[in-house]
């Protein structure tokens, strides 16, 4: 198994990322907001959504291809990477 350790911001903002573009169709989706003012939310919300993705994906390849502690971590190093994240 592998796995990838980030940093909290990176972590952060690839999180926020996928919550604005998930929000913003949610919004779409929803009948509780007058519908001029849901849209214009919801697609402000997708368009910055969609906009970050690519800076959030080419920020985790770099740290995916990076050195040792922030990139994939082979078994050997799994209980290395658990620990490092418990220590943040």
């Amino acid at each position: 198994m592998q796995s990838l350790v980030l940093s909290p911001p990176l972590l952060g903002f690839v999180v926020g990322t996928r919550a604005a573009l998930a929000f913003g169709v949610g919004l779409l989706l929803a009948n509780r907001i007058p519908e001029p003012r849901r849209k214009a939310i919801a697609m402000t919300l997708i368009g910055v959504g969609a906009a970050t993705t690519l800076p959030a994906a080419k920020s985790i390849f770099k740290h995916r291809g990076a050195g040792e502690g922030s990139s994939f971590a082979d078994e050997a190093d799994s209980e290395h990477a658990a620990r490092t994240v418990a220590d943040m």
